[in-house]
């Protein structure tokens, strides 16, 4: 560094350092200012500039997915300065756009969650506008209830979702209960660049209200609701919430609902922020289910259900006495089932139901959805990534998204909702019980009548976000003109958007050959973590149910090879 980059960083850093509200972020920058400074101790000394550096290259932008990093002090961290600056900017852009008085405010049990959710309370209560705190950790989904059930302007949540313990983030809804889009995300990041010191926003010290319980019964009442009072019950489930807050939420659920009570995984029960029994607490990670079936082999239900620790989402898995295509056996006799697995087994129900409207789901999932939705007769839509995309479908019915998020019941909760999607499946899954079937036959029967839908996902976690960008851009210069075999046929660039989609940092590639009856690829860098995503789906068709496993472990094989290749058109190592 020069001279004046180091003067510059350190007057950036005792700024900071004198408005944080923090006394454990103040702390922590205090320190790092020390050990920049200190004469006598030259390694830590360039680590910690080095630290500082990285803390002060920015600020954390606020988008569709509002906030999310690492805690810690600093403008590139989650920390209550931060927050506080991202509360301001939202009330002053509700104020702006006159959407009303009344910001509801929920938190899961992440580290410092409730201090962000509290100090929000305080921005917008001293702005002058009405707040109503959550009396608990609580899940996302009723958050997302809440804002429609009391009509409100807006609504906050404090979580990090499925991140690792050492994340928080802060997601925002405007008064639909949808997440926010553009051209919202743009107008509130500028009310919260607008915002100077820290100490020019109004901080109530109390005056906001607390959610009534009576709000969350009726989040259970309307989660009960959408199972058919007079269908099967008999189900034996264990569930786990991954060290969450989905645990008390999902069992009064299935109670009220009339299931009998699920089996909790015992070491993942209770709420913990530091979640020690798995590396990262996303059911879709590896070894992140192992106690859930560790647990299924002692006690022998029919299905395992999980949700991740804001228990928007929600992963199941079953007997693996059959392995369909691009799912790998679990531990001790189960098998997860894929997000696309769940997501068309949930359009198949609501379709038993007979249900009305469109379905939806994203680029990146199966096209099955589409499939089961044309042969009942409904519409079908196709969206970007992300539930703040599906939620505005026209005339949603139902909509899901591979990475396990279902939206069963969009007038209740227009967002993806764990909870009344594990209702659903276990109302389906005691429902083909009494038949003597299963969720794997039900998915036998999808693949007889629409041809087998495999998918599978190459993804690559990196530390160093220039290699994503670099496999886009090494992708886009040298595009694979064929992949296991099969000629890409399209390609497409899906900055650019189209009539029906808006511009995203993605390739979409159409694949053909004598060996599928169509395939799909779309790669793209994930929005949430320091991930590249690529999805991929073969169709293939299958005459017979005698033909099943054959062309489940073609379809396999294929995926796998496809996966190989791409990784090498792409230069990456997986």
């Amino acid at each position: 560094m020069t001279q004046a980059t180091t003067t510059d960083l350190l007057a950036r850093a005792r700024t900071w350092l004198a408005e944080d509200p923090d006394p454990q972020t103040r702390e922590q920058l205090a320190a790092l200012l020390a050990d920049a400074e200190d004469p006598d101790a030259d390694a830590t000394s360039k680590l910690a500039w080095a630290e500082l550096a990285d803390r002060f290259a920015g600020r954390l932008q606020f988008g569709t997915a509002g906030l999310r990093g690492e805690l810690g002090a600093g403008p590139m961290r989650m920390n209550r300065a931060v927050v506080i600056r991202a509360a301001a900017g939202l009330v002053a852009y509700v104020k702006q756009q006159g959407l009303g008085d009344l910001v509801v405010i929920g938190y899961d049990a992440r580290h410092k969650s409730y201090d962000f959710a509290r100090d929000t309370a305080a921005v917008v209560v001293g702005a002058g506008l009405r707040a109503a705190l959550f009396p608990r950790p609580l899940p996302t989904p009723v958050l997302a209830f809440a804002v429609r059930h009391l009509g409100a302007a807006a609504g906050v949540t404090v979580t990090a979702s499925h991140n690792p313990p050492q994340d928080n983030g802060y997601k925002v809804y405007l008064g639909d209960g949808s997440q926010i889009v553009p051209p919202a995300d743009a107008g509130i990041a500028a009310e919260i660049d607008a915002i100077g010191s820290l100490t020019e926003v109004p901080l109530a010290a109390s005056g906001w209200e607390t959610v009534d319980e009576s709000v969350v019964e009726a989040y259970l009442d309307r989660a009960a609701s959408i199972v058919d009072p007079h269908s099967a019950r008999e189900l034996d489930i264990v569930y786990t919430p991954m060290h969450g807050v989905g645990r008390d939420t999902f069992v009064a659920a299935l109670a009220r609902a009339g299931f009998p009570a699920p089996t909790v995984v015992a070491e993942q029960a209770e709420p913990d922020p530091d979640f020690p029994t798995v590396a990262f607490p996303n059911p879709e990670e590896p070894g992140a289910m192992d106690l859930a079936f560790r647990t299924a082999a002692s006690v022998g239900p029919d299905i395992v259900i999980a949700n991740d620790p804001d228990a928007d989402r929600c992963a199941v898995a079953v007997p693996a006495n059959g392995n369909a295509a691009g799912s790998g056996g679990g531990a001790n006799g189960w098998r997860m089932l894929r997000g696309d697995e769940v997501g068309a087994l949930l359009g198949a129900a609501l379709v038993a139901k007979q249900a009305a409207g469109t379905f939806a789901t994203t680029i990146v999932s199966s096209t099955l959805l589409g499939r089961i939705a044309e042969a009942a007769g409904l519409g079908y839509a196709e969206t970007l990534t992300g539930f703040k995309w599906i939620s505005r479908a026209e005339g949603l019915r139902y909509g899901y998204e591979e990475a396990l998020g279902y939206c069963v019941d969009p007038q209740g909760v227009r967002d993806k909702d764990g909870i009344t999607a594990a209702l659903l499946v276990a109302e389906l899954a005691a429902t083909l019980k009494r038949s003597g079937r299963t969720l794997t036959d039900l998915l036998d029967d999808l693949a007889l009548e629409h041809g087998l839908h495999a998918t599978d996902q190459l993804s690559v976690r990196v530390e160093d976000l220039s290699l994503i960008a670099d496999a886009m851009r090494t992708l886009r210069e040298r595009p694979p003109t064929t992949l296991a075999g099969l000629t890409v046929t399209r390609a497409d660039d899906l900055t650019a958007g189209s009539a029906d989609l808006p511009p995203t940092d993605g390739l979409r590639y159409y694949l053909a050959g004598d060996a599928v009856r169509s395939a799909r690829i779309v790669v793209r860098p994930s929005g949430t973590e320091p991930k590249l995503k690529c999805y991929l789906e073969v169709v293939l068709p299958v005459a017979t149910a005698a033909d099943l496993t054959t062309t489940r472990t073609r379809a396999t094989a294929l995926l796998t090879t496809i996966k190989h290749d791409l990784a090498t058109a792409a230069g990456i190592t997986t």
